[in-house]
């Protein structure tokens, strides 16, 4: 890791999960005095205190101590955590820095980053791209929004070494020197207007992205996307644009392709190279079939951006499981694909009522109080040859801890459901 000021700085870290865990160990390894300040008091909570304080590190449950980020030097802030908390404007109101985890670790990450974003597909096109690299004899690591923390995978990295970050609006909202060699920006279209207060706030905060690269640094942007597009004339930073193509190469693929061409990596090894891709679990994931009728897992698709992705590629009549948390997001802006493509509609969670209102008339629909249900409900509805296919267009959090819980859970509903037929 780069030599830094760490040393006998006085941090708070706020949030008490996976990223605030990771940002705590960091600021502890680089020789700070670390707290962690939750305002949850859960069983999950607890077990992470534990493990911070058998490290030595301080922990407060259950809410925060003002005197705390009043006298702190640096408060590094989880995702999850809204900038807008009483407990950031106390730091705030004392000039005292509030960054996220992924700040935190571009300080001292001595490597080249890769940062990707967009409204839908930054999980794929990460793993895409860190696939292209390492196929061709670099040494990228994949980390961020998806799989592991990048404060947990940055004392890893090495000079020479490439990181690859999916990065989302909540981590960038607290970013304010980061500086990728490359940023890729994939698309742009309303999402997370339940946290950011309109549309203009949620592009504001994607822009960060590239706030700070300049000429020698890359921004990789989405041709056909004409927000995105547009943005070539806000950046510092020499621009290459990306497009889906007629022969099968999605955008996904293109980007990745783009990102490799910046290395040296020829299209054609690329290409030799995505050919090899295996695909994600919870994006567009086969299950099984049972009599005839096919099962998806796209637990994935927390936007409406990615359910149409989804849709568009399945020439079945679909029984879309759909529904959870609300994103704020406009479920009618589909309504024609949805007349369509979709031959049973059934909802669950918290947006279910919403959803309802935006299709009803034009699709059959049936509500259930869980996806367990959901599953029996769509095998009784299917005829051979149909597809059901869980694309949510909703966030997770209201029945599930995360997006893999939920498409695991539809993973396993399906399983027992197939025994049941056997």
């Amino acid at each position: 890791m780069k030599n830094t000021n760490f040393k006998n700085k006085r941090a708070v870290v706020v949030g008490a999960a996976r990223s605030g865990i990771s940002a705590a160990k960091l600021l502890r390894d680089l020789g700070a005095k670390v707290l962690v300040s939750d305002s949850k008091d859960t069983k999950e909570i607890r077990k992470n205190s534990r493990q911070l304080k058998r490290l030595g590190i301080d922990v407060e449950l259950g809410g925060h101590s003002r005197e705390l980020f009043r006298r702190c030097d640096l408060v590094v802030v989880s995702p999850g955590v809204l900038l807008t908390a009483a407990c950031l404007n106390w730091a705030r109101a004392e000039n005292i820095p509030v960054i996220s985890e992924i700040e935190l670790a571009s300080q001292v990450c001595p490597a080249a980053i890769v940062a990707i974003t967009g409204t839908s597909g930054k999980s794929t096109t990460t793993t895409l791209v860190g696939h292209v690299l390492n196929s061709n004899s670099k040494k990228a690591y994949v980390c961020g929004n998806i799989g592991k923390p990048f404060s947990q995978e940055v004392a890893k990295v090495k000079k020479g070494d490439l990181v690859v970050l999916e990065i989302s609006s909540f981590q960038l909202e607290a970013c304010f020197n980061f500086k990728p060699k490359v940023c890729v920006i994939l698309n742009f279209s309303p999402n997370h207007l339940n946290r950011h207060k309109d549309l203009d706030d949620y592009l504001k905060a994607k822009k960060r992205i590239f706030l700070n690269q300049d000429k020698n640094d890359f921004a990789v942007f989405n041709k056909n996307d004409a927000i995105v597009a547009r943005l070539a004339k806000e950046v510092k930073s020499r621009v290459k644009f990306f497009a889906a193509d007629d022969k099968n190469l999605d955008a996904n693929y293109a980007a990745a392709v783009s990102v490799g061409k910046i290395f040296g990596i020829t299209k054609a090894d690329c290409l030799k190279a995505l050919e090899n891709f295996k695909g994600l679990e919870h994006r567009m994931e086969f299950i099984d079939k049972i009599e005839g009728v096919s099962f998806i897992n796209d637990s994935k698709a927390t936007t409406v951006v990615s359910t149409t992705w989804a849709l568009n590629r399945i020439y079945s009549p679909v029984i879309l499981i759909a529904g959870g948390q609300d994103k704020g997001v406009d479920f009618k802006s589909i309504k024609d694909l949805v007349r369509r493509k979709v031959k049973v509609l059934i909802l669950i969670g918290e947006a279910k009522n919403k959803i309802k209102k935006a299709y009803k008339g034009i699709v059959p629909i049936i509500e259930c109080e869980n996806l367990k249900k959901a599953v029996y409900a769509a095998f009784n509805m299917s005829l051979e040859a149909d597809c059901v296919l869980l694309s949510p267009m909703c966030a997770s959090f209201d029945m599930f801890s995360d997006f893999e819980q939920r498409g695991n859970v539809f993973r396993e509903e399906v399983k027992q459901l197939k025994k049941k037929q056997d």
